[in-house]
């Protein structure tokens, strides 16, 4: 999901926090994202590489279909998650780290699961395998390779 600057969120978005000190950089989003990993279950490399994918690291952005934050949490999801701040880096990772490992149990595939975080579960369920849509293709390999590159470098 591509994200918008924040300054062109809805309305009913909750403000964005207010830090202590400095601002989350990329290096303390993706040290979040590592930890709810491990937390998780989850492969670090994989959890990272979504986070990359989804937001840039960014964890203020907000995507012209309203995905919020780090790993960009639609905002029923974030809720279900029990995100109460989508834009605070801890809860967004731990969130988004939750959820795909969710997708990651339900499919017992790395490829499904990734389609099912970029495009839904039911979809891929309908489907049986990643839709034929091509922006969730794109993503599925774009997030593989990132993984890929996580892995060639020894991190995370």
């Amino acid at each position: 999901m591509a994200a918008a600057p924040l300054r062109d969120a809805p309305a009913n978005l909750p403000p964005p926090p207010r830090w202590v000190g400095h601002a989350p950089d990329a290096d303390d989003a993706e040290e979040a994202v590592r930890r709810a990993a491990r937390r998780h279950g989850v492969d670090p490399s994989l959890a990272v590489a979504v986070a990359r994918a989804e937001s840039g690291f960014n964890p203020l952005a907000v995507s012209s279909s309203g995905a919020l934050g780090l790993m960009q949490l639609m905002p029923g999801t974030a809720r279900s998650l029990g995100v109460s701040d989508p834009f605070d880096v801890e809860q967004n990772a731990d969130g988004g780290v939750r959820y795909l490992a969710e997708q990651l149990r339900r499919f017992g595939d790395v490829r499904l699961a990734l389609a099912a975080y970029n495009a839904g579960p039911n979809r891929v369920a309908r489907y049986g395998e990643v839709p034929p849509i091509p922006e969730t293709q794109r993503y599925v390999e774009r997030v593989l390779e990132y993984q890929q590159q996580y892995r060639a470098s020894g991190t995370p």
